[in-house]
């Protein structure tokens, strides 16, 4: 068995390791344990197993547990086993239901609980599930936290579960979507709203379909709704974030100002301008960082991205006094960078934006939010704010692997990267990498002739087929 966590949580096939019912009841378990050691990590003091319960007169409270999930038909499965877990190590549970990840980490904050559990595979298709954890402060869990719940889950172990009013209980919150949607607009201006605005917003069939659009509504906008039938089946299939087509061309079809896309757990944005145009990750920091500079708002005249935004976003950004910093991929990275530096706004070019001023995570809603923010306060449409932003060429493709062993290790492979970087030298950029949450490689050419890059990228794909496929 290999280890649980990747870069974004655990993530794998509903119902086969690790993501299997007896799996997430010792994940539960293990956070429970977590909350009893590093008391730091709840920041609520020391909780957990084997201590009196307030009913029996200690001065000690349990350790409170978020749970929240997406529209996957396997989350009710993963629900119980991580609710049951938790429960059996004295933890008392608030169970929220669908609800965008930003949402479970804002929730978890509010009701001032110890930690948060996301049960999504976010973009993924339905037959995967998996599990984020968040910290008391809406934050992922630190690398060294989420290796002790491995130790834990792989260990032998002889604690002793409590019992009797020590045991934990459950209880649903049912106005959860009502906080998070008022949260959401309490981040918007005062001084201006959205009336006069038709946005098409496509909620990819998940954990965002009710939230989304009644932000946008209640703020004044016209709201054309895409991706709002959720059937457990049907998450991020032909729709939301990872297919945007849907949405630009219902942009079209209505005559809308812009649309907004979401992915299955609403953490990643991506838009359509009123031409149909799709805007990425990038075009969304790049336009909010200028806006924010010009205010004096963006600190340290910095963003923070990943290698796979484009050198074009870069060179854009310089011309403008402002900094872009690359994380390692993953937002989790980007997050952790723009924390220890001080940045407040950072992000990917899937979609992921991060305003840490406002959220501690990605949050596709806030992103749009702050889109339109920018469009109130210039009068400009998108298609000319996204002109600001001149991205170079960018080739990507995705391979499936049938193991992930390092790339290092196959000359042909290498000698075919190789060849790719002497050719672009100075003129483009090469990036081959696995991805964190798939059985995938990805490789990312950038450069300035489309065809040119087709013929490096097909060379390096062709490699890793051979090698991998």
């Amino acid at each position: 068995m290999g280890r649980l966590f990747g870069t974004d949580g655990i993530r794998g096939l509903a119902n086969r390791y690790p993501m299997s019912a007896d799996v997430m009841m010792k994940v539960g378990q293990a956070l429970g344990r977590v909350l009893q050691s590093h008391p730091e990590v709840c920041a609520k003091g020391s909780v957990g197993v084997g201590l009196k319960s307030v009913r029996s007169g200690a001065q000690v409270r349990r350790a409170k547990v978020v749970v929240g999930k997406d529209t996957r038909l396997a989350n009710y499965m993963v629900e119980n086993a991580m609710i049951a877990g938790l429960c059996s190590m004295g933890v008392d549970v608030s169970v929220i239901g669908p609800l965008p990840t930003p949402g479970v980490a804002f929730v978890t904050r509010s009701m001032r609980a110890d930690a948060g559990v996301m049960i999504s595979a976010s973009h993924n298709p339905y037959h995967d599930t998996g599990v984020k954890i968040f910290t008391s402060d809406g934050h992922k869990l630190p690398t060294l936290i989420e290796n002790e719940i491995e130790d834990w889950v792989f260990g032998e172990h002889q604690d002793s579960l409590p019992l009797n009013d020590l045991i934990g209980k459950a209880k649903r919150i049912d106005d959860a979507m009502g906080r998070y949607i008022v949260f959401l607009k309490s981040l918007f201006p005062k001084d201006i709203d959205l009336q006069g605005l038709r946005i098409v917003v496509d909620s990819a069939n998940g954990a965002a379909y009710k939230v989304a659009p009644l932000v946008f509504e209640e703020l004044g906008a016209e709201v054309i709704r895409l991706g709002g039938a959720p059937d457990g089946l049907n998450i991020n299939e032909g729709c939301g974030a990872l297919h945007p087509e849907a949405m630009a061309d219902k942009v079209l079809q209505e005559k809308a100002h812009l649309g907004i896309a979401l992915d299955g757990d609403g953490d990643r944005c991506i838009l359509a301008d009123e031409n149909g145009e799709v805007v990425d990750g990038d075009q969304i920091i790049g336009l909010c960082a200028l806006q924010m500079h010009r205010e004096n708002k963006l600190s340290g005249a910095s963003v923070v991205t990943t290698p796979m935004s484009n050198l074009g976003l870069e060179l854009t950004l310089k011309k403008h006094g402002i900094s872009m910093v690359r994380a390692p991929v993953g937002d989790r990275f980007v997050v952790e960078v723009m924390k220890r530096e001080g940045f407040n706004l950072g992000g990917e070019q899937s979609g992921h934006v991060i305003f840490l001023d406002q959220s501690t995570t990605g949050d596709g809603i806030v992103a749009g939010l702050k889109v339109l923010e920018v469009m109130q306060r210039t009068r400009l449409a998108l298609s000319a704010l996204k002109s600001g932003i001149q991205l170079l060429p960018q080739l990507q493709r995705s391979i499936r692997v049938s193991r992930k062993e390092p790339l290092e290790d196959f000359a042909s492979v290498q000698e075919s990267i190789k060849r790719a970087e002497l050719a672009l030298k100075g003129r483009g950029r090469v990036f081959v990498r696995y991805s964190g949450t798939e059985p995938v490689a990805r490789v990312m050419l950038e450069g300035e002739d489309p065809a040119e890059l087709k013929f490096l990228t097909d060379d390096i794909v062709k490699h890793i087929q051979i090698e991998l496929g």
